[in-house]
């Protein structure tokens, strides 16, 4: 219970400073470079070094690349059925429809329905998350807006100067030589801070008006990242006869919301950003409610 009442009142805070100007009109700036380059990377430190490798952990990796594909495909059929439909609000809906809030939100909510031991298994499908939006996400935008040209230099930089992924990579090397442990104590300290501030963040960047014009493409939209991504990950986790707290957290990951970055992107390549952030913010919300109906799903199928 506490949990929910910590996500309900980082989320409300935030919404209450930015109305009240209490912070910078930025201000969420700061605190995301905080959670990207220094909290983030201590979770990689704190949970991967013991994760025990086996074959089913290629289930979250896996499931992350399955909702993006699916998602592009996906809302490629639905601009098809639009008319006059830009390049760029395609574009939009294409990363917030694809990439889901492993960590933002995900971590939170995991850790309020399962356990936090279980960010082991969810930080897999976060890094991965992370890998698409650094690369096949830079590229749709780059296609989507065409303000810069699409180049492998360009891929390469964006993925080798994201401090997630490079510290995912150096938490699975360093402990092969080097003990980790005495250090646990910081990355605990450093990796608490993710949840609050993260939250605290969301609700700051929050905003809901002139969401009536554009209901059509936020509901279609939610559709397929709160109800259909999961349930892909269901089916095929079922196909597979797989049961345990590996398939759930999988597919619970894939049943959040918009990663928060994906708006940010669609924001720097003005990819009809009005009606991103509107996506990401409804589905926020409307995710609380999803979610426990996955839940209670899980439980009764993969339990």
């Amino acid at each position: 219970m506490s949990n929910f009442i910590l996500i309900g009142l980082c989320i409300a805070a935030g919404m209450w400073f930015r109305k009240m100007g209490k912070l910078p009109k930025d201000a969420h700036k700061g605190i995301n470079a905080w959670i990207i380059n220094i909290a983030l990377p201590a979770v990689s430190f704190k949970y991967l070094p013991y994760i025990e490798w086996r074959k089913e952990l290629l289930l979250p990796a896996l499931a992350p690349i399955a909702v993006w594909l699916c998602g592009w495909t996906f809302i490629k059929l639905y601009s098809l059925t639009q008319k006059n439909m830009s390049k760029a609000t395609q574009g939009g809906l294409k990363l917030v429809a694809g990439l889901s809030n492993t960590s933002f939100v995900g971590f939170p909510l995991i850790t309020a329905y399962f356990s936090e031991k279980e960010l082991g298994i969810a930080i897999i499908s976060d890094q991965v998350t992370f890998m698409l939006l650094s690369t096949t996400g830079i590229i749709v935008a780059i296609r989507s807006s065409q303000k810069e040209k699409l180049t492998p230099q360009i891929v390469i930089k964006k993925v080798l100067s994201f401090p997630p992924l490079i510290c995912c990579v150096l938490a699975l090397i360093i402990p092969q030589f080097i003990s980790v442990q005495p250090l646990q104590p910081l990355f605990d300290k450093l990796a608490a801070t993710v949840g609050p501030l993260a939250l605290f963040s969301i609700g700051l960047q929050l905003k809901f008006a002139g969401w009536q014009s554009e209901i059509k493409h936020i509901a279609v939209t939610l559709l397929y990242k709160l109800v259909l991504a999961p349930a892909i990950i269901l089916a095929i986790v079922m196909g597979l006869q797989l049961k345990g707290i590996i398939p759930q957290i999988s597919v619970f990951e894939m049943a959040m919301p918009t990663l928060l970055t994906s708006g940010i992107i669609a924001d720097q390549y003005n990819l009809n950003p009005k009606l991103s952030n509107l996506v990401v913010g409804i589905g926020i919300i409307t995710s609380f409610i999803t979610t426990s109906i996955w839940y209670f799903i899980l439980q009764y199928f993969l339990h």
